[in-house]
């Protein structure tokens, strides 16, 4: 990601904070390179166990020139998925928890490496996330490999 996207990508992020300009000051500053932001405002993020979330990424990538922004935790134990407003609360899958209105996630830095969750797919800055949808298909066609099945 060159500077410019970065600058694009921390621009479109922080806009979910409450106060943009102070959260994007002290996230810029952070020595961890992390900021909680809310989620339900810009975007939600619905957490995909690592086992499905990899694979899940991997169908997505071959469906979509572009998908949503993706984050992956420590040892990839979880991965989140960036959809639309509103999809947290109207999602029904087994092991899939959804970060939605009131709820807060650690974002890191675009562009820089930190010790624990990192963009997977970083956002763009254009505000481009998963259509839940397609999501949902990816995941059942992951979860139909995993299992064998395809």
């Amino acid at each position: 990601m060159d500077a410019a996207g970065v600058k694009d990508a921390v621009h479109w992020l922080a806009m979910a904070a409450a106060d943009p300009e102070t959260c994007r000051w002290e996230w810029e500053r952070n020595p961890l390179g992390v900021a909680l932001l809310p989620a339900g405002r810009l975007w939600d993020v619905l957490i995909v166990p690592g086992a499905l979330g990899r694979p899940t990424l991997n169908v997505l990538a071959r469906v979509l020139a572009a998908p949503g922004p993706v984050l992956g935790d420590f040892g990839d134990a979880r991965t989140g998925f960036f959809v639309p407003p509103g999809t947290a609360a109207r999602w029904l899958g087994t092991g899939v928890r959804g970060a939605g209105d009131g709820s807060w996630i650690v974002v890191p830095y675009p562009g820089r490496a930190t010790g624990g969750v990192r963009w997977l797919v970083p956002p763009d800055g254009t505000g481009r996330l998963t259509e839940p949808a397609v999501l949902e298909l990816a995941m059942h066609e992951a979860a139909a490999r995993l299992a064998g099945e395809t």
